[in-house]
Parts: C-alpha cells; structure tokens; sequence
C-alpha cells in the first residue's frame, strides 16, 4: 500500500458586501508539506454573486481569484509572496482578510495525490 500524506487546505468564500457577511465558496488552496505542494483551483458561480449583490464585480473578483491560484504557481509574477516557499505561501493566503475573497477555517486530511485532492475538493465542496 502507497504511503498518504497529511494535507491542509482551505475554502476560498466570495462575500460580496463584507458587512453583510453573505457568504459562498469559490475555491480551495491545498497544501502538503511533505511533498512541498501548494495549489488552488477556483470556479465562480456568477449567478450566486449577482444574487448576494448585483452590482458586484464580476471581474475583480475574477482576478482576486486567480490571484491566489498565481500566488500558489509562485515565481515573479505572483509578487513577494511567490519567492516563498510553498508553506510559506500557504499560510499567507490563509491569513484571515476583510475583502470579497476571504480563506475559511483550514482543514486537514490524508491523501495519495495531492493534485488530485485540489480537484476532489473543488468538485465536492465548490461546484
């Protein structure tokens, strides 16, 4: 048997008006410290943002979004923080935040493949 691996990973939530605190998933950061991994996948459902606020930004939080998958990929066009390395970088972007995209409490879990993971989870807990 293949031996698994602990992981952590969080929820990406959308709140389209803070101070309402309305809420709804639209992607998961995976880590895994021992195979030195970090990814996020990411979908937003448009429809549910325009339902919390119809006059959200649709392409803000588009890009805040990707942001986050550029900040895992690392490399000069994340920033600072993708000089990092990959734990680093997770816990920078699971550090609690008062904007549209907001990390949610961070699990953990086992697993054979951590990219498959990332995939597993956006299916079950975002689309």
């Amino acid at each position: 048997m293949s031996e698994r691996d602990v992981f952590e990973y969080a929820l990406l939530r959308v709140v389209p008006r803070v101070e309402r605190g309305e809420c709804f998933n639209a992607g998961v950061v995976v880590y895994c410290r021992a195979r030195t991994f970090v990814a996020a996948r990411t979908h937003l459902d448009v429809a549910k943002l325009k339902a919390l606020d119809p006059e959200a930004d649709v392409t803000g939080v588009r890009a805040a979004l990707h942001a986050v998958e550029g900040v895992c990929r690392g490399g000069e066009d994340a920033g600072q923080a993708g000089r990092d390395d990959a734990g680093r970088r997770f816990r920078w972007l699971i550090a609690p935040r008062s904007t549209v995209v907001q990390p949610g409490p961070v699990h953990t879990g086992l697993t054979l493949d951590p990219e498959a993971e990332v995939e597993r989870l956006l299916d079950l807990l975002v689309r």
